[in-house]
Formats: structure tokens, C-alpha cells, sequence
């Protein structure tokens, strides 16, 4: 939540969307790790021709007032991106992917900021989600070296 961060992860994040060619009007996820990543793709698309806006996904519905798993921007129809910050085993990302079907998404893809690498992508792809990440652990690990 670094200021810094979030321009860098704005930036490079919807410069990924634009580049996968996944068109979203919307990009969200499971809150708490996604809700920076969205917010920060957002802010930086806000001067585009097509400004991609934010919603999050509660982990359970408020037991009062709207009741709501979504939180935001969303609306069914939508077609939207999945963020994350880490996927590790995908399941965030996946239940993130199933609230938003459920609730009349469209889900365009799956991005994240980092792969670990544990298997995550693939179990996202085998449910029908392609996956982008801005880097994976590998690649970070070597720049530590």
C-alpha cells in the first residue's frame, strides 16, 4: 500500500490488462490482497479512453443492509478482471471468480502482481480463467541473488 507501489502496480498492471486484450469495464477481487491491486489499476486508467473501475469481493455478506458478497462499482453483465496480489494455491482468486459468475459477471482473466508458482495458475486455468502475473517468484528470487 506503498505509494510508490501502487503506481508502479497501476501502471504495469493495466498495461498487463491491455496487453492480454481482456476489454474490462471492471477490475476487483477478494478483499483484503486484491483490494489495493484494483484500486491502484483503476486510479491509473482513469485518464484513458476506457477507464476501468473497482469493486471488491466480501468474504462472507453483511448480515445487515444490502447483504452483498460485491462491494463497488460491480453490475452483472460486467466483464471484469480478477486481481490478486499473491496466488499461491488460487483459491481466492477462484472464489473471487465464482462470487462474481454468480452475481452476473463476465470473467475476462485473472491477473496478479506475483506467482509463487505453487500450483495457483493452474487450478485458476483448469476452471476456465486464463492468468497474467506482473512477475513470478523465480524471477523476483533472481534479482535477490
Amino acid at each position: 500500500m506503498h505509494a510508490d507501489g501502487l503506481a508502479l502496480v497501476g501502471a504495469l498492471g493495466l498495461a498487463a490488462i491491455r496487453a492480454a486484450g481482456w476489454d474490462p469495464r471492471l477490475v476487483g477481487g477478494l478483499t483484503l490482497g486484491a483490494d489495493p491491486v484494483a484500486y491502484a489499476i483503476a486510479l491509473a486508467s482513469v485518464s484513458t479512453a476506457t477507464p476501468i473501475h473497482a469493486f471488491t469481493v466480501r468474504k462472507q455478506a453483511k448480515a445487515h443492509g444490502a447483504r452483498n458478497r460485491i462491494e463497488g462499482c460491480f453490475e452483472p453483465g460486467a466483464r471484469v478482471v480478477v486481481v490478486e496480489d499473491v496466488i499461491t494455491t488460487g483459491a481466492s482468486a477462484l472464489e473471487a471468480a465464482t462470487v462474481v459468475r454468480e452475481a452476473g459477471g463476465l470473467v475476462a482473466g485473472v491477473l496478479a502482481v506475483v506467482d509463487r508458482e505453487e500450483g495457483g495458475r493452474e487450478v485458476l486455468e483448469r476452471a476456465g480463467s486464463p492468468v497474467r502475473a506482473l512477475c513470478r517468484l523465480q524471477e523476483l528470487l533472481a534479482t535477490t541473488d
